[in-house]
Parts: C-alpha cells; sequence; structure tokens
C-alpha cells in the first residue's frame, strides 16, 4: 500500500485548518500541503516510528509556532494573512454570523446537522449539531464548555447539555451507539494520550446520566462529517432555529446577557482592547 493511501483523510483535513479552510485554498496550495504531510509521515516510518506523535512530541512543538493551537478560528491564519471581515448587521440574528462570521465551522456543523436531520435525531439534537463546533472560531481548548455557555441563553437545557458534553464523550468509544474513537484525536492529542481528570470524572458521570444519548449523539454525527467536497445549504435548519433558537431583539451581542461580550468578540475580533 502507497503511503497516500494509508493517511487519515481527516489528518490531512485537520493539518490544513478544517473543511472550510480546504475549500478555500487553490489545487497548488493543497498539492503542497498534501507534500508536506506526505514527507513529515515518510520521515516518520522511516524512522521506524508510528504515524502518530506521542504528547512529547507535540509538546516540543509548542516554541515552532507563531500562535497556539487553542487559538479561536477567527484570530489566525493557517496560510498568510488574516483578511478583513464583511460588517455585520446592527442586530446580528444566528443566521447572519453563520454567513458572516463562520467561515471556519459552518461547513462542517452543517455536514453535522443533516447527517443529523438524515439519521432521524430531534430538532434539538440537530440544533446542537449545527451550533456545537462554532465557538471554535472564539476558542479551540474546552470548546465545548465555551459553546455551551455562548448559546446557554437562547436554547434549551437539553441542546446546552448535548453541546457541552460532547467533548467529553469523544473520548469514550461507544460501539453500540456506532462511535469509534478517532484516528484524527491521535494526531491532535498524541497517541499515547489520555484523557484529563476533570474529562475522566465527568464521563463517569454522564454514561449513567438520563441524557447520555443527547451529547453522545452529536459526537456519532460529528465524526463523520468532514468531507471537504461537500457543501451543505443552511437552509433546511433555518426553520428548527427559527423553533429553538430564541433571538434577542437587539441582536446577538447587544442583549445584556452575561455571554453578549463572546458575540461582541466574534463580531469584532481585531479590537486591540
Amino acid at each position: 500500500m502507497k503511503l497516500s493511501e494509508e493517511l487519515d483523510r481527516k489528518t490531512l483535513i485537520a493539518n490544513l485548518g478544517g473543511p472550510a479552510n480546504v475549500a478555500a485554498l487553490s489545487p497548488e496550495a493543497r498539492a503542497d500541503a498534501m507534500e508536506e504531510l506526505l514527507q513529515n509521515e515518510l520521515n516518520r516510518v522511516s524512522a521506524g516510528k508510528s504515524k502518530y506523535p506521542t504528547v512529547a512530541e507535540l509538546e516540543e512543538q509548542v516554541a515552532s509556532r507563531p500562535f497556539r493551537r487553542g487559538v479561536g478560528n477567527t484570530f489566525h491564519s493557517v496560510s498568510g494573512n488574516v483578511q478583513r471581515l464583511p460588517p455585520m448587521p446592527a442586530a446580528p440574528t444566528l443566521l447572519d454570523f453563520f454567513r458572516l462570521r463562520f467561515a471556519t465551522t459552518a461547513n462542517h456543523c452543517l455536514q453535522s446537522a443533516h447527517l443529523a436531520l438524515k439519521n432521524g435525531e430531534s430538532e434539538e439534537i440537530i440544533l446542537a449539531c449545527l451550533l456545537h463546533d462554532t465557538v471554535q472560531e472564539l476558542m479551540k481548548a474546552d470548546h465545548a464548555w465555551w459553546c455551551a455557555q455562548l448559546y446557554e441563553p437562547y436554547v434549551s437545557e437539553k441542546v446546552t447539555f448535548a453541546i457541552r458534553y460532547h467533548q467529553v464523550l469523544r473520548f469514550y468509544p461507544d460501539e453500540a451507539a456506532g462511535y469509534a474513537y478517532p484516528a484524527l484525536y491521535r494526531t491532535l492529542f498524541g497517541e499515547d494520550y489520555k484523557p484529563e481528570p476533570y474529562i475522566e470524572n465527568a464521563y463517569r458521570i454522564l454514561k449513567d446520566h438520563k441524557w447520555y444519548h443527547l451529547p453522545r449523539a452529536v459526537t456519532v454525527n460529528d465524526l463523520y462529517a468532514f468531507d471537504p467536497a461537500s457543501h451543505v445549504s443552511i437552509d433546511p435548519f433555518v426553520d428548527i432555529v427559527g423553533r429553538h433558537f430564541k433571538q434577542p431583539k437587539d441582536g446577538l451581542g447587544f442583549d445584556n446577557s452575561p455571554v453578549a461580550h463572546m458575540w461582541r468578540t466574534i463580531i469584532t475580533p481585531d479590537r486591540p482592547l
């Protein structure tokens, strides 16, 4: 088997910054990125190592980049400079954020919501899938907790629960639910990574929780939603958003909610203070 055939497709997408970034790259840039990844894999195989890094190897890379891996997508560019962002309406809606600010995460989240719709999930789960990674425009580290907090004033308790705890359950396979441990996580966290105690503690509580199936459904519909060739419209979800998302009259970021500052940060990430 050729080395290129052994590469996990999700690994390449992760290295390029996500499906939206892949779609935005020119054919030449994609080829360069593929060549670089192949070369790295070749060097690793030649050295007799696993194709996945260890935790220690990832730690050694910290000082080799001009940004930290946990920074939100809006605040850095994986290739070249960041670009000017289009202005937002005076009273922005959730759909405005999908159109004008969620450029990196929207395609993946739309694919996830489409899978949930196709799989017959409830509208609350479909909404959770639509929203579950959008906060990565602001923050990647502990993104599920950030994301649940971002949406908590505007969605039901079940949607919030599903978003907050999908991060925990992604580290724990559930064969009955159709969820295997993703190869991507061996690349992102290291092949010898063990979930931290707060994650393990949350999992012990979650596995017997009456709402366990909610975040588990998000992980299942999350795992297979990384197709760079697929572009899903938000149109099928507009009515679901209308029924289950409490859009503030003054607009997200300007309703004096406890999370308004988070929305304003996404609106104007170029402000120095």
